[in-house]
């Protein structure tokens, strides 16, 4: 199985870099080519299918860069399959609780920590080429979980939720946490600046990893709180301006 580029970086103290990847698998192409660590693949929000995830992957494997995929909260299916086809890891999302965590270590992590449904005949597991005791080891140590923090409900259970066996790593979802406080788009609310801070003082705690969406304007800020796992920016947010400026130059040009 191949070694967690992510798990690797974090476990020697680097800060992990990692894009929001909306658009097909050339631009996660794109992202290994100029050296990010690790793409992001939506699930949750947008409609990107198994076959086109499969596409991801092969694309990051091929600059040994790290994939992780937000889920969609459905069946156990939708949990395991995106660590069949190869990605590094997952992102669980709204995460509400402590008894909500351990159900997602039970679905995701082999023996001794979980019951994730054995197959080990996919990708994973070198199409079941890799011994059995052999692919469940390295699948819970090369494998990451990252559960997301974006609701007030967690707060009071984070600490537990942190200390985890199969939880790597908590991740702050300032979007919806704006939005269900009742301040959305308000980044710099007080009650969303505490819970950021929280989340990374947690991970630190116990031993596990936060990450948080930022940018190289804030970088510095979010790694002083401890966070090692930023995403850097997305793919539609740097189409979108390169369009508007290119009309924005055109409607220049052709003004009577």
């Amino acid at each position: 199985m191949r070694p967690s580029k992510v798990l690797r970086k974090i476990a020697s103290g680097e800060v992990v870099s990692c894009f929001l990847v909306h658009l097909d698998a050339q631009v996660t192409d794109l992202s290994g080519l100029n050296g990010f660590d690790c793409v992001w693949i939506d699930r949750e929000h947008s409609a990107q299918d198994w076959a086109s995830l499969q596409m991801h992957v092969w694309a990051a494997k091929s600059h040994d860069m790290d994939v992780v995929v937000r889920i969609p909260r459905g069946s156990y299916s939708d949990y395991i399959k995106p660590l069949e086809l190869d990605a590094t890891g997952i992102m669980v999302p709204h995460i509400m609780s402590l008894e909500d965590a351990r159900k997602v270590v039970k679905m995701t992590r082999f023996y001794p920590v979980g019951r994730r449904p054995l197959d080990g005949g996919k990708a994973d597991g070198g199409y079941a080429t890799t011994p059995v005791e052999e692919y469940l080891q390295q699948a819970n140590k090369e494998r990451f979980v990252m559960v997301q923090i974006e609701d007030p409900e967690p707060l009071d259970d984070l600490d537990a939720i942190a200390g985890l066996d199969g939880i790597d790593a908590l991740f702050f979802g300032p979007g919806d946490f704006s939005h269900s406080i009742g301040a959305p788009g308000q980044w710099d609310h007080p009650k969303l600046i505490e819970a950021r801070k929280r989340v990374a003082a947690a991970a630190i705690k116990h031993g596990k990893f936060a990450g948080v969406p930022g940018s190289v304007d804030n970088f510095d800020e979010l790694v002083e709180m401890g966070y090692r796992f930023i995403v850097l920016g997305a793919d539609i947010i740097g189409v979108g301006s390169y369009i508007r400026k290119l009309m924005d130059g055109f409607k220049e040009k052709t003004k009577l």
